[in-house]
């Protein structure tokens, strides 16, 4: 009896292992930005986690109008390079993997598309979208194709059309990349996706194949940390402009205040917290000469007050070196106009401001302690000859004169000695 409930118990047990055992599991990231640093950090750190987790893939929910090439290589790089297989999957509906995101889903183990969505234009572009000699241009492209190349042939893709994306900008909805074989799947949802992918083999990049079992899987789905989230946040360029003039503005209120310490400390970090996120970005780093001539405009608007002529060219400058501040290849990575300008107005209204009120208060007669007494007028109220008692700003006072006064008429202080007052007679 022992014996048979022994045996039972080891078949049970082993029965556990094995469902356990074969239990799969998918680490999932959502990408639904440009394409930074941060976005490389971020997507390294899942394929990391599941290698040591020892999952059967990496899911990346994919939606971004491109960004940086060379964060771009670096993710590419990773996803090559990774032990487990990874799955691109354009989503949700309305999505698009355009340009750098195009590199991105086609490097993929399995590349895979919501309804709706479209992919494509990945032609490159110069930084700050000028226009390139015929020279630069052919150098890049053809570059840029190669690179395209160089991972959609193993895939076992359309390589000739994947070029076109590069060398055309052209672009694909997901029924279309689907039947010229830019993709493999279109899948409604992630349940969907997992299913047309259980038991399906995956050619992985050096050759190997894996079979997929997703169909039960559990999805351990990825947060970034909070230094990533703050640093995603930060190198939105038009945050980045912001908190960089946040912190000019910051700095000038503690030149024009010395000793308000709050302003300076609030300037430093701040400025720093900007320079760390516009190190990351491809910066103009010559445009922080224009916003230091706009706050140069400003402090002379306030000095010379020339009815706003300085002070607009200030906001002219501000707004032009926010614009110019970062480089980015696409829109989305660049400082908006909109942005500048309700950056740039209020900035220099508010700095204009500031010196005004700081240069009157300089230039202010003082009104306190003895100094305050100086050009007072009082009355005297004995004769001087030369010395007797004045009355000035409402207390009596012993004083003397170079030449005689007679009492009931008006005196001018011209000295305080101590507790006693030089003053002369004044004139009508």
């Amino acid at each position: 009896m022992f014996q048979t409930r022994f045996l039972v118990s080891c078949v049970l047990l082993a029965l556990l292992g094995s469902t356990v055992a074969s239990a799969s599991s998918v680490v999932k990231v959502r990408i639904d930005d440009t394409i930074q640093p941060i976005t490389a950090e971020y997507i390294d750190r899942a394929i990391e986690h599941a290698r040591q987790t020892n999952a059967d893939a990496v899911l990346i929910e994919l939606s971004t109008p491109g960004g940086l090439l060379e964060s771009t290589r670096t993710i590419i790089e990773k996803i090559l390079a990774s032990p487990v297989p990874v799955i691109i999957y354009v989503a949700p509906t309305g999505a698009r993997a355009a340009s750098a995101g195009f590199f991105i889903l086609e490097s993929a183990d399995v590349a895979a598309m919501a309804p709706g969505t479209n992919t494509g234009a990945a032609h490159p572009v110069e930084l700050g979208g000028g226009k390139m000699d015929d020279t630069m241009k052919t150098k890049i492209e053809n570059d840029s194709a190669a690179f395209m190349r160089s991972f959609v042939g193993p895939r076992g893709r359309n390589v000739a059309l994947a070029e076109t994306a590069v060398r055309e900008s052209k672009s694909w909805t997901d029924q279309e990349a689907l039947q010229q074989k830019l993709i493999d799947i279109v899948a409604r949802d992630q349940s969907d996706l997992f299913h047309q992918l259980d038991g399906r083999a995956v050619k992985r990049f050096d050759g190997k194949q894996v079979t997929l079992h997703l169909a039960s899987a559990s999805v351990d789905e990825m947060q970034m940390t909070l230094r990533q989230r703050i640093l995603d946040f930060l190198l939105d360029p038009n945050v980045a402009f912001l908190v960089l003039a946040i912190g000019a503005l910051a700095l000038y209120m503690e030149f024009n205040h010395p000793g308000a310490v709050v302003p300076g400390v609030v300037g430093v970090v701040f400025i720093l917290l900007a320079l760390f996120a516009l190190n990351l970005l491809p910066t103009r780093y010559a445009a922080f000469t224009l916003i230091m001539g706009a706050f140069v405009l400003f402090a002379l608007e306030a000095k010379f007050a020339t009815h706003g002529v300085l002070g607009i060219g200030g906001i002219a400058l501000l707004t032009l070196g926010g614009l110019l501040l970062v480089d980015g290849p696409i829109p989305q990575m660049r400082v908006h106009l909109l942005t500048a300008l309700a950056i740039s107005v209020p900035l220099g209204v508010i700095t204009v401001f500031l010196m005004t009120i700081a240069l009157r208060a300089r230039r202010a007669k003082v009104v306190t302690g003895e100094q305050g007494m100086i050009g007072a007028i009082g009355e005297a109220r004995t004769d001087i000859d030369p010395e007797g008692k004045v009355w000035v700003l409402g207390e009596l006072w012993n004083a003397h004169a170079p030449s005689r006064v007679a009492i009931g008429e008006n005196v001018v202080v011209r000295k305080v000695e101590g507790l006693e007052l030089e003053v002369e007679k004044a004139r009508p």
